[in-house]
């Protein structure tokens, strides 16, 4: 994910507040659905797909804030 941006999220890891909520709420979501779909924890339908969306946002911003911290940096 985001692999032409590895050296800048290095630099923002710990660094950037927003880098950093941003990014561990990504992998929060990305832990509950693979529980869910490894049948650790159950979800219903309805409940995987949602989480499955607002992580597909959170992709979508982190995508759009690396590459505006890319410009700066």
């Amino acid at each position: 994910m985001w692999h032409e941006y590895r050296e800048l999220m290095t630099k923002l890891k710990g660094k950037d507040r927003h880098f950093d909520h941003l990014f561990e709420k990504h992998n929060d979501l990305d832990d509950k659905i693979k529980d869910a779909e490894e049948g650790r924890v159950f979800l219903d339908h309805l409940e995987l797909k949602s989480l499955k969306k607002e992580k597909l946002k959170i992709k979508e911003e982190l995508g759009q804030y690396l590459a505006q911290k890319s410009k700066e940096h």
